[in-house]
């Protein structure tokens, strides 16, 4: 993996444990070589993680959008920043780098561009791996609800594990890089048409 898109917070959230974790994925990145592309803030979950790929030598492709350049700070150090017009723009030159998809915790927002990816790989959009970096059990809620889906065959058994999990860095990018995606990717179950 050259290339992995992080998505998470502007914000820092109530725990500590938050922050460190945007630091040592920003260390494991930096010590694998694996360039950022994220959303191109300076604050936040957002800022921590490329603060210190940077720090460690490492490289940044921060994608931001004109509307959120000024309120979500645009970090001045990255290795290059893409403006873009949109959010869809982002998004998409987001996918278009990337060769992994990672979550970090974050808001409405950070959800919103994880679950499109996830999606897209359901549909056969993409292979590439899609990981939810499980900092304070952040993402229980989420991995439970992917789980119910399931169960309530709203997603097709070969995607319940799609989404792969773990709390630290490393273990996560381990899992990125063995990753297989699944042999089946039809949205719909051929029975139900």
């Amino acid at each position: 993996m050259k290339h992995l898109a992080v998505f998470c917070g502007s914000s820092n959230g109530l725990s500590e444990a938050y922050r460190d974790g945007a630091v040592q994925l920003g260390q494991e990145l930096a010590k694998q070589h694996i360039t950022l592309v994220y959303g191109g803030s300076s604050i936040g979950i957002m800022g921590a993680v490329a603060n210190t790929v940077l720090e460690n030598g490492g490289n940044v492709i921060g994608i931001i959008p004109k509307m959120l350049e000024a309120k979500e700070i645009s970090h001045p150090n990255l290795t290059e920043l893409i403006v873009v017009d949109s959010m869809h723009e982002r998004k998409a030159k987001m996918a278009e780098l990337a060769d992994g998809f990672m979550a970090l915790p974050g808001g409405t927002g950070t959800l919103e561009e994880f679950i499109e990816v996830f999606t897209w790989a359901q549909l056969g959009m993409h292979q590439k791996p899609c990981g939810l970096l499980n900092i304070n059990h952040y993402y229980d809620p989420l991995i439970s609800l992917i789980h119910h889906m399931a169960d309530q065959a709203f997603l097709q058994e070969q995607f319940r594990e799609m989404a792969l999990v773990d709390n630290r860095p490393d273990v996560l990018l381990d899992k990125f890089n063995s990753y297989e995606p699944p042999a089946v990717r039809t949205y719909i179950n051929r029975k139900q048409t």
